[in-house]
């Protein structure tokens, strides 16, 4: 049995390297970059104004006061697209609006409350302040450089980086190839949702919860139908999924019950299993094999089991798949609202809600089949064998949502 660093160090290493795609900017959000970017143009790409005002020079404004204004001649008016032809002379001024290109021979923008227009002279403006230079005015490349990073390789493409890019001009991006993974669950019990139960069956839920953190994860899912308790049944399914998948996700049949087949029926089918068992609580019983180049990852059938060695053992491998720096899950500080314990030999991660203050409290009962205590928990909390925490210790809370 592994401890989950060791699982964990063998599943990302045994990853491909990501094969990169060159996909529309529209598409990408949420992907992981696969090659650095850099900027093609300055941003801003000339110097505008930071806001609604006139364009002056700023030794002509120098003594402006609200008591004794200055009095500019208004020589031109420019929006923001347009330009305006010429040089700025002595004073001179233009009228411009937030985003408008700078005249030449002006180095100030005086914003509009700073000023008056008097009704019975038209064409001239009075200054009630002073500007110093380049006061209200976006200077060019003062954002980005021409050639400077935009998005290092494997950072993620959140929607900040994307309007980033856009904002430079680029409309392609290079990203990591998505997986396409295959979702199998296993279980005779088994019934999809929307059908009647029989006597004994319960309703298959493993597989909707998992795809979604699969594709949070920038993998594509795909779910495949259920599986019963059948050797041969059990090798054609996998079968069928590694055919048209990179990666398969099975939940139940990894145990050691006589109804078990997952991994008999992965070897029988030309698999080759690297490990069984992790030493973490929930989720002992988790496999990982490959399978021609692609990868099978066995989860436990019991809900709580299956989301957290998928959070813990399976997001990472797919992130690293697709290029990522960092596969470290997300987490958050906290202070334990309660005392918790860990009684057991084995790290146990517990389900934990942590409020808006940062308090960090038990979702509920931890058993591995109850998913309410799943549903209301926001986090994960990472607890060591035999451990008391008292009430006020500072944690750190694995988030996934």
């Amino acid at each position: 049995m592994l401890e989950l660093e060791q699982a964990l160090q063998r599943i990302v290493l045994a990853m491909p390297k990501p094969i990169s795609e060159n996909i529309p900017l529209s598409e990408a959000h949420g992907r992981v970059m696969a090659e650095r970017v850099l900027s093609p143009i300055d941003l801003p790409s000339f110097d505008n104004s930071a806001m609604d005002g006139y364009a002056v020079r700023s030794t002509d404004v120098a003594a402006a006061k609200a008591d004794c204004p200055v009095r500019l001649s208004v020589v031109g008016k420019v929006a923001a697209g347009e330009s305006f032809g010429g040089q700025l002379a002595a004073e001179g001024c233009v009228r411009l609006f937030t985003g408008s290109p700078l005249p030449a021979g002006a180095d100030a923008v005086v914003m509009q409350e700073d000023t008056r227009v008097e009704e019975d002279i038209p064409g001239e403006v009075l200054v009630l302040d002073k500007a110093s230079p380049w006061e209200n005015v976006r200077l060019r490349g003062e954002d980005v450089k021409r050639g400077a990073v935009l998005v290092e390789a494997g950072e993620r493409l959140t929607s900040g980086r994307v309007s980033l890019l856009g904002a430079t001009g680029l409309a392609h991006v290079s990203v990591g190839r998505q997986p396409m993974v295959g979702l199998v669950a296993s279980g005779s019990e088994l019934k999809e949702p929307g059908q009647p139960l029989a006597p004994g069956q319960i309703y298959e839920s493993n597989r909707l919860g998992l795809a979604a953190l699969v594709r949070r994860a920038g993998a594509i899912a795909k779910i495949f139908p259920l599986v019963a308790d059948e050797p041969g049944v059990t090798r054609l399914a996998l079968e069928d999924a590694f055919g048209q998948c990179d990666a398969v996700i099975t939940t139940g049949g990894v145990s050691v019950g006589e109804l078990d087949f997952i991994k008999s029926a992965f070897e029988q089918a030309g698999g080759e299993l690297e490990f069984w068992k992790v030493a973490i609580k929930p989720g002992r019983p988790f496999v990982f094999g490959r399978w021609r180049g692609k990868f099978l990852f066995g989860l436990p059938g019991n809900p709580v089991s299956a989301l957290v060695t998928l959070l813990l053992l399976v997001r990472p491998a797919l992130l690293r798949w697709q290029g990522a720096a960092d596969v470290s899950p997300p987490a958050r500080p906290g202070v334990l609202g309660e005392a918790l314990a860990n009684p057991g030999l084995r790290r146990h991660f517990l389900r934990v809600k942590v409020d808006a203050a940062g308090r960090v409290y038990s979702a509920g009962v931890q058993a591995s089949h109850i998913l309410s205590a799943m549903a209301a928990a926001n986090g994960l909390l990472d607890m060591p064998p035999e451990t008391n925490w008292a009430t006020g210790r500072a944690v750190q809370v694995i988030e996934w949502e």
